[in-house]
């Protein structure tokens, strides 16, 4: 199995990107599945129902979220109905949405687990602990695990491709907005990658205007962060080859897309 993870997009610039490069990205590499980190896919701040929508519709089967979850209220109107958006599962017992999801592929089934890492963001629950307790789950169905762990800190997320390398297929960072290059095989078989990074502007900061946050690290004032709508775009994402049988990771290549790193077919 051949997988594909688009890392997280920002605003409509990035949501762009998906549009026109998804099916350059899929003539050329062939993945058979295809997963979105969509917590900032609207303005940069959560996401909607058209977009989720959106996003299935131009050729993913799932659509992971993060600490922006909540930021765009409409959300609760319809993510107990869908059924490939996945939340972080470490989110507190109760809360709508589900941090774990299958997806179905011919006779083949892959787990898809989003977490969510504490150092310097919300205490949730452990994300360990839960990954423990998802990872138990899903094998009951499937070797093919796919976690999106959503983080600040690049030791925790380091720390969580160690603690289930062998357990799970692959462990990939978001959030940072910024690609890693140590992509890597654990010596188990778990394919890591501390960050994706992000799709969306690429002269902004973080996919954010870059004058305002400049301001900001001026001044310490409360400033809005806005998606920028005009300029140049970067579309970041990982592919991963996985054995059927065994759920372990055979290859993990990152792609990076950008005017100072063009597209080739």
């Amino acid at each position: 199995m051949k997988l594909l993870f688009i890392g997280d997009v920002v605003g409509s610039p990035g949501r762009d990107m998906v549009k026109e490069y998804l099916p350059k990205i899929k003539e050329k590499y062939r993945p058979h599945i295809t997963i979105i980190n969509g917590e900032n896919a609207a303005g940069g701040r959560g996401i909607t129902e058209k977009i989720y929508r959106e996003f299935l519709e131009w050729g993913a089967q799932a659509v992971t979220m993060g600490n922006h979850t909540w930021d765009n209220r409409e959300i609760f109107e319809f993510i107990d109905d869908a059924k490939y958006l996945v939340r972080p599962g470490n989110f507190p017992e109760g809360t709508p949405g589900e941090g774990l999801k299958f997806l179905k592929l011919n006779q083949l089934e892959i787990a898809v687990i989003n977490l969510q890492a504490r150092t310097f963001m919300a205490p949730l629950d452990d994300p360990f602990l839960k990954a423990e307790e998802l990872v138990a789950e899903a094998k009951k169905r499937t070797p093919i695990i796919f976690v999106d762990f959503h983080g600040e800190a690049t030791s925790e997320k380091q720390a969580m491709g160690w603690f289930l390398d062998g357990e799970v297929s692959a462990v990939v960072g978001t959030h940072t907005h910024v690609q890693t290059a140590d992509n890597r095989i654990l010596p188990n078989g778990t394919a890591f990658l501390s960050d994706v990074g992000m799709t969306g502007p690429y002269d902004g900061i973080l996919g954010m205007e870059k004058e305002a946050v400049i301001h900001r690290f001026l001044t310490s004032l409360p400033v809005r962060f806005e998606v920028p709508k005009e300029g140049r775009t970067i579309l970041s994402a990982v592919i991963i080859e996985i054995n059927d049988q065994t759920g372990k990771a055979k290859k993990i290549e990152r792609l990076l897309i950008n005017e100072d790193h063009p597209f080739y077919h």
